[in-house]
């Protein structure tokens, strides 16, 4: 049915076929030693009371903190926004890390952070700086786009 030189030929299409649909799938993902992982998660935090406090420096200064916070972490912020009233954020965290964890530690060493450079912002907060819980959904391939367009607006 086949000669040998046309059955060459279409195992290598196969199989470059095959490891260029590889590649492409790795692209969207991320690793650990023996794991491949596209774990994503939209969180939103306010600020004790929903005061809107972040704008000007205070909100350049928050994004900064979140950022070096989630680098130390080795957390990819995909997308994320700080607005006057709360903070949007879509994070990858790798499986061995909680969310609970992940947010728990931002939240807790910013507060640390702001109320250290900023403490007349939070005269009479303790040091409580974000209220107390957060919100997290997963995001799926088909509504990475419609989170990224909406953290933007």
């Amino acid at each position: 049915m086949y000669n040998k030189a046309s059955y060459a030929t279409i195992v290598k299409v196969s199989q470059a076929n095959t490891k260029e649909n590889r590649r492409r799938s790795n692209v969207d993902s991320s690793s650990l030693s023996h794991t491949r992982y596209k774990c994503q998660y939209h969180i939103v935090f306010i600020p004790k009371y929903r005061k809107r406090i972040m704008y000007g420096r205070l909100q350049a200064d928050v994004r900064k903190i979140i950022k070096k916070l989630c680098d130390y972490r080795n957390i990819e912020i995909v997308e994320g926004a700080v607005c006057a009233d709360h903070v949007h954020l879509c994070l990858s965290i790798p499986p061995s890390e909680k969310v609970s964890d992940v947010v728990g530690y931002i939240k807790g060493k910013s507060a640390l952070m702001i109320h250290d450079k900023y403490p007349e912002s939070v005269n009479g907060w303790s040091k409580a700086f974000w209220a107390r819980g957060y919100y997290v959904a997963t995001v799926g391939n088909i509504t990475e786009d419609a989170v990224k367009e909406y953290i933007q607006q």
